[in-house]
């Protein structure tokens, strides 16, 4: 017999909202703080964040979902 699956329900469609927030904000207060120090020239955080964002949130997405019941696992978030 199958396991009776319940779909996510709105507290955890607001935690997938605030998880890729908070990513983001962080994301971007890291890379602030890379230019602000001289680590990081401002041509190399625009880089980082043209590609690096997109990169990280398809990861914060694919996590969060299987952490938070959206998927059976990863595979599926990333290919969908």
């Amino acid at each position: 017999m199958a396991a009776i699956r319940h779909s996510p329900g709105l507290a955890a469609a607001e935690a997938f909202t605030l998880g890729i927030a908070t990513a983001t904000t962080l994301a971007l207060i890291g890379l602030w703080l890379l230019v602000r120090t001289g680590v990081l020239g401002l041509p190399g955080a625009v880089l980082a964040a043209v590609f690096g964002l997109p990169v990280l949130l398809v990861v914060v997405s694919c996590v969060l979902s299987v952490w938070l019941g959206y998927t059976k696992d990863a595979v599926d978030t990333a290919l969908s």
